[in-house]
């Protein structure tokens, strides 16, 4: 231990019993008021914080195009992959959505069909009259293609987004090559910080490997399940299980609902059932229990952990949140906890284990690669 951790317990230690209540009182404010400005200002965080990672993302690989070309070249093309990685991500979803209303359009007399066939067998199985009228009456065509326009309008609002976050990539990315050198500088005063930086690096890469891998294999499955099962557009709504896939735990659901209605409007109820249990057979035994299982292992959260970080940081920052949850939860444990090795004692209720290279001092700055953080 060193002699400022020993310094902090002991004057820790040595407070009144009136005094720690007062300062937990005033560090529970001071939480409220930093998580009510983190909401208020969602909209320009969220886009930041999704800049920052993608640059961590693509800093390997600009690392490694530096050592065989010159450096504002390289520098380039990692723009350009960021750019195009976004903008193709985002033509996906817009062509989800999209796909997803026009084939709604078609079914307007089916609906109806559909309809009567489901209030028949909520009936049979003894569901009252009453709650099937308000099932019956709650089903509308017409609003749920007004719902999916409104969404697909609403995509098109997000463009100034987009904007936002490519070019706070570009920006990031022209730093990054200035930024080992000053971290190099930072770590002699601060190495324990420098080192936290660099393990939400390296964990934040390892978290987005993970769920791409998971992500294709999901893919794959479901449009396998659902060409087979004679589902329209089985290649779309795979490539939707893929995107999805990157909101922990709860994303197959999401991919679940365009689908499972296809199959209900297109084929019956039984296919609709049919596909809701493939999906869950596949999603949930995957993303919900093997995959989080895996990230855990990779980046030091528990999965009880991730699930908490994606209702908070849902909460906070929308769907950004959604899908950065796990990257954020690494950011604020690197910021709270791992730079401070007086509070490495909340790794183990942070990780759900004690994993060794979670629970160094974190003193040497020899075992830090600068690079890595970017």
């Amino acid at each position: 231990m060193s002699p400022r951790t020993q310094g902090q317990n002991e004057l820790a230690t040595s407070w009144p019993p009136g005094f720690r209540i007062l300062a937990i009182l005033l560090g529970t404010a001071a939480v409220v008021v930093l998580v009510a400005g983190l909401q208020a200002a969602n909209n320009i965080l969220g886009p930041l914080f999704l800049a920052m990672v993608l640059t961590i993302v693509v800093h390997p690989a600009r690392t490694w195009l530096e050592q065989r070309i010159p450096s504002g070249l390289a520098t380039a093309l990692s723009i350009i992959a960021v750019i195009v990685g976004v903008v193709g991500l985002g033509m996906c979803v817009l062509l989800a959505v999209a796909r997803f209303a026009t084939l709604l359009g078609t079914y307007g007399d089916v609906a109806k069909a559909r309809v009567e066939d489901l209030t028949d067998w909520l009936s049979k199985v003894g569901i009252g009259t009453d709650e099937v009228l308000k099932i019956v009456e709650s089903f509308d065509l017409s609003s749920l293609l007004a719902l999916v326009s409104e969404a697909l309008g609403g995509m098109f609002g997000v463009l100034s987004t987009v904007v936002f976050i490519l070019a706070m990539c570009m920006f990031m990315a022209i730093d990054a090559t200035a930024l080992p050198r000053q971290l190099v500088s930072i770590g002699r005063r601060r190495p324990d910080l420098v080192a936290a930086l660099s393990s939400f690096a390296v964990g934040t890469r390892h978290y987005l490997v993970v769920s791409t891998v998971f992500g294709l294999i999901v893919a794959a499955l479901d449009t396998l399940a659902l060409y087979l099962l004679g589902v329209p557009a089985p290649l779309l709504w795979g490539l939707l299980a893929f995107l999805t896939n990157y909101i922990p735990n709860i994303g197959f659901v999401i991919g679940l609902v365009p689908p499972a209605i296809l199959a209900l409007l297109d084929g019956d109820l039984s296919l609709m059932l049919a596909v809701i249990a493939v999906y869950c057979l596949l999603n949930v035994v995957i993303q919900s229990v093997i995959q989080p299982k895996i990230v855990g292992e990779a980046v030091g959260l528990s999965a009880t952990l991730t699930f908490l970080s994606l209702i908070f940081w849902s909460w906070i920052m929308g769907p950004i949140g959604a899908v950065m949850a796990v990257p954020l939860t690494l950011f604020v444990r690197a910021l709270a906890v791992e730079s401070d090795p007086a509070r490495s004692w909340l790794m183990p209720l942070i990780a759900g284990s004690a994993p060794a290279d979670l629970l160094g001092d974190g003193d040497d700055l020899d075992d830090v690669d600068p690079q890595g953080v970017e």
